[in-house]
């Protein structure tokens, strides 16, 4: 009997990471720095966002020279300016790209004065322990964060 037919094993620990920010612009505002190329190229690693819209949906991240392909996922919901969620394969890292898909949610709240929540979430990391290292790191989500409430407040 393997471990996952033992109903005395324990269930395996999720991995889950999570940054929010309070974006001092509404949410379409938002929404449109992450899902448009000319916004991602100045916070994400100069990588720029492509989207297709037809069934069904992919979002890519493609290296500043657009030559590589750094992330790749299925579009699995959206629900513009509120919600996004795609699959995540992290293409950029040799150690990561054999990993399995893993999941990010992009949710979008108003907020006071017209300002945005915005909540990232990194899930089903279970088997992809590279991808959670480095999204987990200093220059992962915090950093992308930070660097999109930068470039949409201040302009630089």
């Amino acid at each position: 009997m393997s471990t996952a037919d033992n109903p005395n094993t324990p269930p395996r620990p999720q991995r889950i990471i999570s940054s929010v920010i309070i974006q001092n612009t509404p949410p379409q505002r938002v929404w449109e720095a992450i899902t448009q190329p000319e916004f991602t190229s100045q916070y994400f690693f100069g990588s720029r966002v492509e989207i297709t819209k037809n069934e069904p949906g992919r979002l890519r991240y493609l290296s500043p020279d657009e030559k590589e392909v750094w992330g790749d996922g299925a579009i699995l919901e959206s629900d513009p300016p509120r919600l996004l969620v795609v699959e995540w394969r992290s293409l950029y890292l040799p150690d990561a790209a054999h990993e399995p898909a893993s999941r990010v949610t992009w949710q979008l709240e108003p907020w006071t004065d017209g300002a945005t929540k915005l909540t990232v979430t990194h899930d089903r990391l279970e088997d992809s322990p590279v991808t959670a290292q480095n999204v987990g790191s200093p220059r992962g989500w915090s950093f992308v964060l930070a660097g999109l409430k930068r470039v949409l407040e201040t302009g630089e």
